[in-house]
């Protein structure tokens, strides 16, 4: 049987969820037989950069600064920036009508790379001081990915995060035991008809549901080291939306009583931003989601989670929802 991580994938693909089958090889995708993602086996990249607004354990301090005790011949006593060294890969396995990385995740905007230039990209970043590697929407293209950590592995030194929509198969996950350190998947719903209206992916939460589990059984407990920084676990992410606040509430008791007690981190959401370039003809499709979620939203969610003594983790203030926390997508250290 051929590997999930091989490059025989890209002949016959199968690493999403979707399974859609298509020969992705010789980097055109042949029309009327593209797969979902609509991208071939070329790597494209639309951003490699630092980061400071991911969660304070993975970009460090909430204002983006280095940690208290920073040795004083670290990256940043000479002057260069700390941060999560994000990696967006274009193209993506889900049709989230609200994505805020819509230019990249939909219209698949970036710029063509060499394995060996993704390799190098990751120790550019470490280089910079990137307190880990975070890849954003990697698995269209991982038999490609896990080639360039595999060039780097003896040199590579910080944590490999992977920073996804939470809709992978369990396969997949296993498959990249010793690739990844940090799991940071998104779970988005549980109704199978929200997912279906907002992403395309009526089975979202059958895949969630089962991928999830699976990366917390890989990493264990959260290790954080000396500076309050991750260096393995997992943190599941989700964002509160519109109108859909009694489904965050079903997911939340759903995690409650299926995933491990001091296992796993949970960072709750109130980013969504219906607002500048995201207002784009697909989500003008759903006018139920051209407005920021309400305080009474956010709250009861929050509220809830407290409740479950879901506590360990993350949330967010409202003033969290500016499009500023969304970096430019113009092709930076690619």
């Amino acid at each position: 049987m051929t590997s999930i991580l091989s490059e025989e994938q890209y002949k016959s693909c199968q690493l999403c969820p979707r399974r859609c089958g298509v020969d992705r090889t010789g980097g055109q995708v042949a029309s009327g037989h593209s797969g979902f993602c609509r991208c071939t086996d070329h790597v494209m990249v639309a951003r490699a950069a630092l980061h400071q607004w991911e969660e304070p354990c993975l970009s460090g301090s909430p204002d983006g600064l280095p940690p208290a005790g920073e040795p004083v011949n670290s990256p940043a006593a000479t002057g260069v920036s700390h941060g999560s060294g994000t990696v967006f890969f274009s193209g993506c396995t889900l049709g989230c009508c609200f994505c805020q990385n819509y230019p990249v995740s939909h219209e698949r905007f970036g710029k063509e790379i060499t394995i060996r230039q993704l390799a190098d990209i990751f120790l550019r970043l470490q280089d910079e001081g990137a307190f880990n590697i975070n890849l954003v929407t990697a698995t269209q293209y991982l038999p490609s990915v896990v080639r360039a950590l595999e060039l780097v592995r003896n040199r590579l030194t910080i944590p490999v995060v992977y920073n996804c929509g939470g809709y992978e198969r369990p396969e997949t996950v296993r498959a990249l035991t010793g690739y990844v350190d940090i799991w940071l998947p998104d779970l988005k719903y549980f109704d199978p008809t929200l997912a279906s209206r907002y992403s395309q992916a009526a089975n979202y939460f059958l895949y969630a549901s089962r991928a999830i589990p699976q990366m917390i059984a890989q990493t264990g407990a959260p290790v954080m080291d000396e500076n309050g920084l991750l260096r393995s676990g997992v943190i599941v992410r989700h964002m509160v939306l519109p109108g859909a606040r009694t489904d965050s509430i079903r997911l939340l008791h759903w995690m409650k009583e299926n995933l491990p007690v001091g296992q796993w981190l949970l960072s709750l959401m109130s980013q969504y931003t219906p607002a500048g370039d995201i207002l784009h003809s697909s989500i003008r499709r759903f006018p139920e989601l051209n407005r920021r979620i309400t305080t009474f939203e956010y709250e009861s969610v929050l509220n809830t989670a407290i409740d479950l003594g879901l506590t360990a983790g993350y949330m967010q203030q409202k003033s969290s929802a500016k499009e500023e926390y969304t970096p430019p997508f113009d092709l930076t250290g690619v």
